[in-house]
């Protein structure tokens, strides 16, 4: 963003000495030597007294004509910052481009470095003063910032950096007036004053930290950091995250005796909460205290400021978390029972407060989760669930834990897995009429797939009012039926394992029969002959590949001359399939979607695929949103580009988890989507109902042949109707 630094002369009128006042509106004098080049910058505030919280701009305007007569005062020539930066976020000229004096010349030597200089990578010791900006902000010790003063920080270094002539930019360092000289200053704006944080304009913008985080993670460091063996570091920013609740767990093991120290909350972790059977309340170790103080900081409640000591606030906190994961705080004995339990989920990243996007009736299905199988049951090896109203991998492991238990499976064989006991369950007890929990469990994973599309286009959500009643109500078996019919399986309206399996994981009955199919291997007379012997009427090959006969790694797997012609000729059907190293994140970039675009345009032709065609790019692992955003969505616009600019000739799909699937579909055109649905376990097929716009679900592979695998994949009639002759 443009920054606008308003000159000396709009704070210069308030400075109360004629003479000076007309110092401070007259440039400032260059001083020497000056590289900026070789630092960057270095954040500073305006010191230990009372808040300052100014009424008007006048006021900041006053406050910094005030800095620069108290310099003048100290013998300095000039005001000692380059710039300054109000509460509003409005910059001010101080020195601007030349060469201030604030970031302490006489601070002490250490080691290598000499007095007044600290080490920089690249140009070893450089001077505080002449190879830094500073950077003041209008902020006394008890201030926090305000989210205009941090984006104003970002955008003048990002001024900084690259706009001014090239002897004058910043260097790409940030640091804290502290760092390396005995001062408090910044106080609070200390978490940013360093590269990667929000005033980075290198990063995205991640907002304000919270400085009761911040604390935590400064703690946790300097009580275990060198002390607790295995122990890693966490980043002091003030923002959460793993690494932090792994250094907290870290600390907690040592406070138990555990050593070394591993970044997880194993069985040893659990065990050792367990046996101490104390809850914080009635903890006499003030770092086990502090530990969950911390952590509850890092779930975002408020509790006790003051780390090492368990307040009332502690104590509501404590209470508002166990009543968010589903449990009854006043209920000691559950309360006593499940404190592993609770502890374990503190120093997580799981959420049990609804987030944005959550739903209220899923949550309402965590909470009975956590409160019937595991703090009421007791599933060995169940965990508690996040209450975010998001179905997830933890959700769906817990949710399949619950289903075991009640169609009998013994409480120590009870994985969480779609294994054969629990299949055999499900075509037993599963199929059967449905009461009480087994019937909430079923009707809970109708709505986890909703919505699902009518015969008309149109989605069709759950009624939530169903999951609770045994009622076989209209609105039930409308979507049951519904959802029977557009997976594709047999509409019974019943509960019968097809439907089980197609709701419980996206492969689905992977023994139900299918037409479609795809592989690596070249479709001779006589396989095509076999494949449609077996039933299958449509045949997925790749158009390309990516590495030459040379390579050890190459597979063979591009279509062959002539091989479309023979594919044809034995009543096959055939879809396109695109795919150059699509299981790594690197490849998927808007130029890459482009040339391979472009690439699979000319193999397309070269073999007769006639015009509107759909060839399927794949994205073939388990891409996170934050990857489709960054990499997978630019990639599909290069290939969405590339095909229009020769003519649009083909159509082009995606092949992918669900969740990659319809974002590529909503957000890039894709036409038709084929599923991996056989890659059941990937968090993009969990939580997600099928494309409206599917058109191949890959739900299993096996060896058709010895020595020839296959990918069996359900084709939706109506679907796309793929290719029947050369062109």
């Amino acid at each position: 963003m443009p920054v606008t630094i308003q000159p000396r002369s709009t704070w210069a009128v308030y400075v109360k000495d004629e003479a000076e006042r007309a110092k401070a509106a007259a440039p400032p004098e260059a001083g020497s030597p000056w590289e900026p080049y070789k630092g960057g910058v270095f954040i500073h505030y305006r010191g230990s007294f009372f808040s300052f919280d100014p009424d008007s701009e006048e006021d900041c305007k006053k406050d910094i004509a005030g800095v620069f007569e108290e310099d003048l005062d100290d013998g300095e020539k000039d005001i000692q910052y380059n710039f300054l930066i109000c509460p509003h976020g409005v910059v001010y000229e101080g020195r601007g481009l030349e060469r201030g004096e604030a970031n302490g010349g006489d601070a002490p030597a250490s080691g290598d470095v000499p007095k007044g200089h600290i080490w920089v990578d690249g140009y070893g010791a450089v001077g505080r003063n002449t190879a830094f900006y500073s950077i003041c902000a209008l902020l006394a010790e008890p201030d926090y910032p305000t989210d205009e003063m941090l984006r104003s920080y970002r955008d003048l270094i990002a001024y900084l950096r690259s706009e001014v002539p090239s002897d004058r930019r910043a260097g790409p360092n940030i640091f804290p007036h502290s760092k390396g000289y005995d001062t408090q200053c910044p106080g609070n704006l200390t978490m940013y004053a360093q590269q990667g944080s929000t005033i980075d304009p290198s990063v995205p913008w991640k907002g304000r930290g919270d400085i009761y985080v911040y604390a935590a993670q400064k703690w946790v460091n300097a009580a275990y950091a060198g002390v607790a063996s295995g122990y890693v570091r966490c980043p002091e920013t003030g923002y959460t995250g793993w690494s932090t609740v792994l250094s907290l767990t870290q600390g907690l093991q040592h406070e138990l005796g555990i050593s070394p120290t591993v970044q997880s909350y194993g069985p040893g972790t659990f065990t050792a909460v367990k046996n101490r059977n104390t809850l914080p309340g009635q903890e006499f170790n003030a770092n086990i205290v502090r530990i969950y103080n911390s952590a509850l900081w890092c779930k975002g409640y408020w509790t006790s400021t003051k780390l090492g000591i368990w307040n009332s606030d502690s104590e509501d906190a404590l209470a508002q978390l166990y009543g968010d994961i589903g449990l009854s705080y006043t209920n000691l004995s559950q309360k006593y029972a499940m404190w592993p339990h609770v502890s374990k989920a503190l120093l997580r990243m799981d959420q049990f407060r609804l987030v944005r996007g959550g739903d209220i009736n899923i949550r309402a299905v965590q909470h009975r989760l956590n409160s019937r199988y595991v703090a009421g049951i007791g599933i060995p090896a169940m965990g508690l669930v996040p209450c975010d109203g998001i179905y997830s991998r933890d959700v769906q492991q817990g949710f399949m834990m619950a289903i075991q238990y009640e169609i009998g499976i013994a409480l120590a064989s009870i994985n969480g897995y779609f294994g054969p006991g629990t299949q055999a369950g499900l075509k037993g007890k599963g199929s059967a009429a449905l009461t009480g929990d087994l019937r909430y469990l079923f009707r809970a994973a109708c709505y986890f797939n909703s919505p699902t599309i009518l015969s008309n286009g149109a989605p069709l959500m759950y009624n939530p009012d169903d999951i609770g009643t045994d009622a076989e109500t209209s609105t039930h078996l409308t979507w049951l039926r519904s959802f029977q019919a557009f997976s594709q399986i047999p509409v019974t309206a019943t509960n019968d394992y097809t439907t089980w399996a197609q709701l419980l994981v996206s492969s689905g009955d992977t023994s139900r029969p299918a037409t479609g199919c795809d592989c690596i291997t070249e479709i001779t007379p006589a396989r095509a002959q076999a494949l449609k012997a077996a039933g299958y009427r449509i045949v997925g090959r790749y158009l390309d590949e990516h590495l030459p006969p040379s390579d050890p790694y190459y597979l063979g797997k591009a279509l062959k001359p002539g091989e479309p012609q023979v594919i044809y000729d034995a009543g096959l059907r055939l879809f396109p399939i695109f795919q150059y190293n699509g299981t790594q994140l690197g490849n998927f970039t808007y130029d890459k979607g482009y040339d391979q675009g472009a690439k699979a345009h000319a193999k397309a032709v070269e073999h007769g695929i006639g015009a509107g065609a759909c060839i399927y790019f794949a994205v073939d692992y388990d891409a996170m949103d934050s990857e489709i955003d960054s990499n997978v969505l630019p990639y599909f616009k290069g290939v969405r580009d590339a095909l229009a600019a020769l003519g649009n000739r083909y159509d082009y799909g995606v092949y992918g988890s669900r969740n990659v699937c319809i974002r590529v579909s909503h957000e890039a055109d894709a036409r038709w989507s084929f599923v991996s649905g056989m890659s059941w376990g990937f968090s993009g097929n969990l939580g997600y109902p099928l494309p409206a716009n599917w058109s191949l679900n890959q739900i299993r592979e096996y060896e058709f042949q010895s020595g020839w695998g296959l990918d069996h994949n359900v084709w939706r009639d109506g679907g796309d109707p793929g290719v029947s002759s050369v062109s």
